[in-house]
């Protein structure tokens, strides 16, 4: 006896139809198990140790933990320093960017020209890090001591990536 599969008529046995979903089962748990198609292993990129970050970030932000470091050649170059951040509907994004300017005296034009020494803007929506109390959330702000405020600006230039996590 041949039975049809319905497409295109092609006939088929139960052993196949058996075959095709023990394969798509292996490839399925091979997946899950992080193994490529080729059998390689599939690894997550290489964080620095100590940070949540990856080797080729420039500043890494654990918003969990309150603390922010600068990293150069996947190595820590300064912190970790605590930081504040965005609070309940101000929150911080995450995820990757980069540094988009840096003004040393730069004055929010959002709220009440407030000083925001040591700016280093990274996201949309006008997110820096700069000086700040880092006591009491910010409006999505990464805000620092002055002299951690101003070693990162020091330390970052345009296009350095910035991983918030």
């Amino acid at each position: 006896m041949v039975r049809t599969t319905g497409r295109h008529d092609a006939p088929t046995d139960g052993c196949a139809a058996g075959r095709r979903r023990r394969v798509l089962a292996v490839v399925t748990v091979g997946l899950l198990a992080g193994v490529g198609a080729a059998g390689t292993a599939v690894a997550a990129p290489d964080t620095v140790d100590g940070t949540p970050c990856a080797v080729g970030t420039r500043a890494c932000v654990d918003l969990e933990n309150d603390r922010a470091w600068l990293i150069r050649h996947g190595e820590i170059e300064y912190g970790p320093v605590t930081i504040s951040h965005g609070g309940q509907g101000r929150e911080t994004p995450t995820g990757a960017f980069s540094v988009q300017r840096k003004d040393a005296h730069h004055r929010s034009k959002e709220f009440d020209d407030a000083p925001m020494p040591w700016a280093v803007f990274f996201a949309p929506g006008g997110i820096a890090f700069h000086e700040g109390n880092p006591e009491t959330p910010s409006a999505g702000c990464v805000r620092m001591p002055g002299d951690d405020a101003r070693t990162f600006y020091e330390g970052l230039e345009p296009y350095d990536r910035v991983e918030v996590h």
